[in-house]
């Protein structure tokens, strides 16, 4: 339980260093800039000689129709994260919708890895707890580069770490070794890994194209992700639509279950 308490004392002090840099001067903009970019070229080099490259493997070593049943269950772990956050802003109607979808695909569906629900008029509507956030008028904070994950902010940030608490592999592996040690989640960061794997493979041609002709790959990918958090309106009406990302690399979302 300890593990909890200091998971949303460490989801407390980010959300409160999110709020702050909304109002705060610029006199530290130099210095975020700087780690940013430093961190953007560890990522890279990360990215060119690890991750693109076992993403390149396991395109190589698999069908599309494996791929489709993999991207499918994945899609499948986050449904109870948007039921929860459905609850928590409000739409009820949305909430039971992801409900119906994971209860009808985790059986029906193979474990999630055939969308039987969508045949069946329950179609996919996504959220998470940084929509949650953005809905409670929380800020989103400046634009950071996290270690390996890529581009984020504080309020992405605190919505990414308070999803992982709906992932049910995180709960299957917490029961089977009643949370003990942490070796004991060999299953959960296995299917982390594969998950992160397989975001990366969908997105290798998108990620190519757009830093390909960019004589600043970090500006560039700064560029589309902010115009991309501008999406996610903060203090929406309910019924105010959020337009789907032109750059939706999902890494964060990934990790949200």
């Amino acid at each position: 339980m300890s593990k909890f308490i200091k998971l949303f004392y460490f989801l407390g002090i980010v959300s409160l260093l999110c709020v702050r840099s909304a109002y705060a001067n610029t006199e530290d903009d130099s210095a975020l800039e700087t780690y940013n970019r430093a961190m953007f070229n560890f990522n890279t080099v990360a990215d060119d000689y690890l991750v693109k490259p076992v993403a390149k493997g396991y395109r190589a070593i698999t069908t599309e129709f494996i791929r489709e049943r993999v991207h499918d269950f994945f899609e499948n772990l986050k449904e109870p994260a948007s039921m929860i956050n459905h609850t928590l802003q409000g739409d009820f109607s949305d909430s039971g919708n992801s409900l119906g979808r994971f209860a009808i695909n985790s059986t029906l569906g193979l474990l999630g890895t055939f969308d039987v629900a969508s045949g069946w008029g329950l179609t996919k509507n996504k959220t998470g707890f940084d929509r949650t956030l953005a809905s409670w008028c929380v800020p989103d904070g400046p634009f950071i580069v996290l270690p390996l994950l890529g581009p984020s902010t504080p309020r992405a940030t605190v919505g990414m770490a308070a999803d992982t608490l709906s992932n049910p592999t995180y709960w299957a592996d917490y029961y089977t070794h009643f949370g003990d040690k942490w070796e004991g989640y060999a299953f959960y960061y296995g299917i982390t890994a594969l998950g992160f794997v397989s975001v990366r493979e969908e997105n290798l041609e998108l990620l190519d194209n757009l830093t390909a002709n960019s004589v600043d790959p970090y500006a560039t990918v700064k560029a589309a992700y902010i115009q991309n958090r501008l999406k996610i309106k903060a203090c929406a009406a309910p019924d105010e639509e959020q337009t789907e990302n032109s750059y939706d690399f999902d890494f964060d979302e990934e990790f949200d279950e």
